[in-house]
């Protein structure tokens, strides 16, 4: 299983936030932080924020910051969301063009492969990811004052 981009950046966007507790960031500080391109962020940070995860607030003192608790944010719900497309095979698609779809084992193989992918993603929250212990070492890596 691969995920995308997209949704590599949405975890790190939350990730990043979270160890910020209530102070207000903007996209350039996280760009800067992950040495990664702040048009790329610009695109995630508005679905997050559309999605609920985020709270925005426009103007020169303005920024970003979670719109909810880390214990709240779901980290199969969120892959779920941000993902476009999990299908792992072709047959899981409705273009599927493969001949031997109808009798082949793969196509449930890889479902129950996908199930259990976002069960153990299920299990775990924004909170497991920024763990307390490690917390110190994520705004040190992170250069975050």
């Amino acid at each position: 299983m691969h995920i995308t981009r997209y949704t590599d950046y949405s975890l790190r966007v939350l990730i990043y936030l979270a160890v910020q507790g209530d102070r207000l960031t903007t996209i350039q500080e996280i760009a800067e932080s992950y040495d990664i391109s702040k048009n790329h962020l610009m695109k995630v940070v508005h679905q997050l924020n559309k999605k609920g995860y985020i709270e925005t607030i426009r103007g020169k003192k303005g920024g970003m910051r979670l719109n909810m608790a880390p214990g709240d944010i779901s980290i199969g719900i969120l892959v779920r969301e941000t993902e476009q497309d999990l299908n792992m095979v072709e047959c899981f698609s409705s273009k599927n063009a493969c001949k031997i779809a109808p009798v082949c084992g793969l196509k449930s193989m890889f479902g129950e492969a996908l199930q259990a992918f976002l069960a153990v993603l299920d299990k775990y929250t924004l909170t497991d990811v920024i763990q307390d212990q490690h917390r110190p070492q994520l705004l040190r890596l992170l250069q975050v004052a």
